[in-house]
């Protein structure tokens, strides 16, 4: 591979605005190649943290395999307690919704459990949420109507089968 150019940091924020529009015209690959470079440059830059974590959890609905890991080392990186919580939920969410158009075996049961560990850090960042900011409850909703949209329901805990001795 050839060795990659190094963004000036003059160029972040015109970069940064072409990922976000990279994005907005579902074109996940771009934005991650964008953001990847805006780290190279400035790697605690929080805008290309979080783009990036998005347009990773873009990339699920386009059949692509993300790993989990990677995402979740981008949240690590996240400053903001409440940021940090939100797009956790943001990422679950975007996990069930792949899950939920899957039609695999377990599959809705699979959703019903990562929109519910959605809800919960919608529900953490809603506790510690900026004056005036409701997105976190915003979608909190959205996800307990697409379980009672969808008829999701958590998955029965088998009894144990006993045998008897003979």
């Amino acid at each position: 591979m050839s060795e990659l150019k190094s963004l000036s940091k003059e160029a972040v924020p015109a970069a940064l605005e072409k990922a976000m529009r990279y994005r907005l015209l579902n074109e996940p690959a771009e934005a991650e190649s964008i953001c990847l470079d805006v780290l190279k440059a400035d790697p605690e830059n929080q805008e290309a943290i979080i783009t990036l974590l998005l347009a990773l959890t873009d990339r699920f609905a386009k059949g692509y395999g993300v790993s989990d890991t990677q995402v979740k080392e981008l949240l690590a990186r996240i400053h903001s307690e409440y940021d940090r919580a939100y797009y956790a939920g943001i990422f679950a969410e975007r996990r069930a919704k792949t899950k939920l158009i899957q039609h695999t075996p377990g599959c809705r049961f699979q959703a019903y459990d990562l929109f519910r560990e959605a809800m919960s850090w919608f529900e953490r960042a809603e506790a510690i949420r900026p004056p005036g900011n409701d997105d976190a409850l915003l979608r909190w909703n959205t996800c307990a109507r697409i379980i009672e949209r969808n008829r999701l329901v958590p998955r029965e805990e088998e009894e144990p089968v006993e045998f008897p001795l003979e």
